[in-house]
């Protein structure tokens, strides 16, 4: 038996031998495990995944995770170390726990119990086929037309064992609705996420959403995020990676005429941790704008991608567009691999990009250490400083703080080292 038919039969033992679902999620999760079969794992033969094995991944035998211990929702408390102050919804291992609390006027969220818009926004991957495959509870947000939901939806999800779990959500905001959504991901142990978050925004929306991956430093993290924008939309979404050992993020975003879209970004390893940003930002339509900021920190013998890519379709014109990449060195181990791109198919457009590599400023360092601050310390400033450019950029305030905390600690902790 081949190693790559080992592995389908691995995960054909698995899928089979989920319980029974409803017609519609049957349908799905039927269709999907075919398009996983098809395309297998990708590989570093793959130019989208050159840069990063997900050998680790294919080779491991995974378990279904268990429920949840009655309680376990309490966990989010102490392995969780920020807040929103907002709507909170907790999954354990892949699952719902405790009631939907009350929610304002114009707002529904829960568990999706239709098929609606899913599967439409993100790309046919092999990974988004196998977390469709194994399609659980849907997480489902929905600000109503002309809603404006002050409040934060915050979507906590715990794992709590050495398995594979496949959190789903789905943000849906109609014309003119203002909302928020924050997703966070920690857990202990050796396990997989595989995450697939879809935003569908109306037209003239507001779409706030975050991401903060703390997961564990054994754990895989695996994630797509895609997002169909309407006419004259506003989105923007911040993903703040911490934890995992072997971490991907692809974010897409389709834009229509009008639309304004940011995408910000930090990420921050350490040891042997390898962290992976695909982007891309297709303008579709004329007179949309983005922007585009991140900011990686890596120390250890730590390794990082960005891949960030700007279309520009034909009928486009008048895009304004901007993308920046920059990385902060500390050790001489780690490896950083940046690849800019653009593609632009109209002649009317302002687009630029750039990437940059480097090691502290030192003139900035000697200067904080002629006022009297030690070395280390003066390294620590300067390191959260280039890291607090993108917290300052979440409005959610009380977000930001607890950022802002766990950031100063995880450099103070390095600087006594």
């Amino acid at each position: 038996m081949t190693a790559v038919s080992e592995q389908i039969g691995n995960w054909l033992e698995l899928f089979t031998a989920q319980p029974p679902a409803e017609a519609w999620r049957k349908q799905l999760r039927d269709g999907a495990f075919e398009r996983f079969c098809a395309l297998g794992f990708p590989t570093t033969r793959d130019e989208e995944w050159r840069f990063t094995s997900v050998a680790p991944i294919a080779r491991t035998r995974w378990s279904e995770a268990p429920e949840a211990i009655a309680g376990s929702e309490r966990a989010a408390d102490a392995v969780a170390p920020w807040t929103t102050g907002g709507i909170r919804l907790v999954f354990v291992n892949g699952r719902l726990t405790g009631p939907v609390p009350a929610l304002p006027q114009g707002l529904e969220a829960g568990l999706l119990t239709e098929r609606s818009e899913l599967n439409l926004i993100v790309p046919k991957t092999a990974f988004v086929a196998l977390n469709t495959a194994f399609l659980g509870e849907v997480a489902w947000v929905k600000a109503a037309r002309g809603a404006v939901v002050e409040t934060p939806i915050h979507l906590v999800y715990i794992t709590t064992a050495d398995a594979y779990v496949a959190p789903r959500v789905l943000i849906q905001a109609g014309a003119d609705a203002h909302l928020t959504v924050v997703e966070s991901f920690v857990g202990t142990g050796a396990y997989f996420t595989n995450a697939v978050t879809e935003i569908a925004a109306g037209q003239g929306a507001v779409v706030d959403h975050y991401k903060v991956q703390c997961e564990s430093l054994d754990a895989y993290h695996i994630a797509a995020l895609g997002a169909r924008l309407g006419q004259s939309a506003n989105f923007r979404t911040h993903s703040i990676s911490l934890g995992g050992k072997l971490v991907r993020n692809d974010i897409g975003a389709v834009l229509s005429e009008g639309t304004e879209a940011t995408l910000n970004g930090l990420y921050i390893v350490n040891g042997s941790q390898h962290v992976d940003n695909h982007t891309t930002i297709d303008h579709a339509k004329p007179h949309g704008t983005s922007h585009e900021l991140y900011k990686g920190i890596l120390d250890g013998e730590s390794g990082a991608v960005f891949n960030g890519k700007i279309i520009v379709r034909q009928d486009a014109q008048k895009t304004d567009s901007k993308q920046t990449n920059k990385n902060l060195v500390l050790s001489d181990n780690s490896v950083v691999n940046t690849k800019p791109e653009l593609q632009i198919w109209a002649d009317d457009v302002r687009c630029t990009h750039g990437a940059t590599i480097g090691q502290l400023d030192a003139e900035a360092l000697f200067y904080l250490q002629s006022r009297g601050i030690g070395r280390k310390e003066a390294r620590s400033l300067l390191t959260y400083a280039f890291a607090e450019d993108i917290v300052d950029r979440i409005k959610v305030e009380s977000l930001r703080d607890s950022l802002e905390k766990v950031l100063f600690e995880k450099f103070h902790e390095h600087a006594d080292q």
